[in-house]
């Protein structure tokens, strides 16, 4: 861990808790094909129907988690606890698992719902006394062969800073992907390579008005963990003004003008994404000037509230 305490994770714990079973207000990703569709979201998903949407209850999970194994003697674990044996049972999975298989779904939470579950199933196996893990295996399963069809017909990469980015994506995946499926792994390694190995001088032209990810830096990083050895020659051209701190765009923290705009918030979010990607990329000083810039700003408005806590501890934890 890195600068992750006991008292900052029952606080992330606290908040994460009051809303990864808040049912409203809730946004969609729904298709209706006729009038019985018009159904609320703990109808349609009976674990994920809090945090605001399907993708931010996931990751708020993943986060509820990770904080129970890090601290699991603080007061918040044993809530946690109660509330994953209770969501994560057979039936509930198996609604969630076969509204994927409905007209019309093949698009649901693509790629960041689906990369985000991968990451949380990875999660929920790290926790002995618990089956969370094979509670939740059918998803994981049905995300990961998606995760293949998709690759497969996906010509180019997606470079957004939004929800729709393929790095982000394929990096949490990545993880998910060496400890469960070997031939998954390898694929993405190919695609990644395809992709952005000839990737030279970024202009980073960055941020949009609702990022939350940085395409420069979430691209390095997937490169880190795909070139290994061979990242350090490649990161040298892809950035070469790195040491100038340039582009300067890169190294400086978003301003963030109205956190009550859920679009607005996101830049929260980008710097708290970059904190974690500097980091990872051997920046600290830059890492914790975007930290330093997000970390008040975790709670107070449900526009971040939502989902905050789970890049904060991306950008706080050493395992990825």
């Amino acid at each position: 861990m890195s600068g992750l305490t006991q008292a900052m994770a029952a606080q992330m714990a606290g908040i994460a808790l009051g809303h990864v079973a808040r049912p409203y207000p809730y946004k969609m990703d729904h298709v209706l094909l006729d009038d019985g569709d018009a159904r609320p979201p703990r109808a349609l998903h009976p674990i994920f129907f809090g945090s605001f949407d399907w993708h931010s209850c996931v990751h708020g999970w993943w986060t509820l988690l990770t904080l129970r194994r890090l601290y699991p003697d603080m007061a918040e674990a044993r809530a946690i606890a109660e509330l994953a044996d209770a969501s994560f049972t057979a039936q509930k999975v198996a609604v969630e698992r076969a509204y994927l298989d409905r007209p019309m779904s093949a698009g649901f939470e693509r790629p960041y719902g689906w990369a985000w579950l991968l990451y949380l199933h990875l999660e929920a196996t790290r926790h002995g006394d618990r089956d969370w893990g094979e509670r939740l295996r059918p998803l994981a399963d049905a995300f990961a062969d998606r995760f293949r069809r998709y690759l497969a017909i996906l010509t180019y990469p997606i470079r957004a800073g939004t929800h729709f980015n393929t790095a982000f994506a394929l990096i949490l995946s990545l993880q998910w992907a060496r400890a469960f499926d070997a031939d998954l792994a390898g694929l993405i390694r190919e695609k990644a390579q395809g992709w952005f190995k000839g990737d030279e001088g970024a202009q980073a032209w960055e941020p949009s008005g609702d990022d939350f990810l940085s395409p420069t830096l979430t691209e390095a990083v997937l490169m880190q963990r795909v070139l290994g050895d061979g990242f350090d020659p490649w990161f040298a051209g892809f950035l070469p003004n790195r040491d100038q701190r340039r582009p300067e765009t890169l190294f400086t923290p978003a301003t963030v003008s109205d956190r009550s705009d859920g679009k607005i918030a996101h830049l929260d979010g980008l710097n708290l994404s970059r904190g974690w990607c500097w980091r990872l990329l051997g920046e600290p000083q830059v890492a914790q000037a975007h930290l330093d810039a997000a970390m008040p700003h975790l709670s107070g408005d449900y526009m971040g509230e939502h989902w905050l806590q789970s890049f904060a501890l991306l950008a706080l934890l050493n395992d990825i």
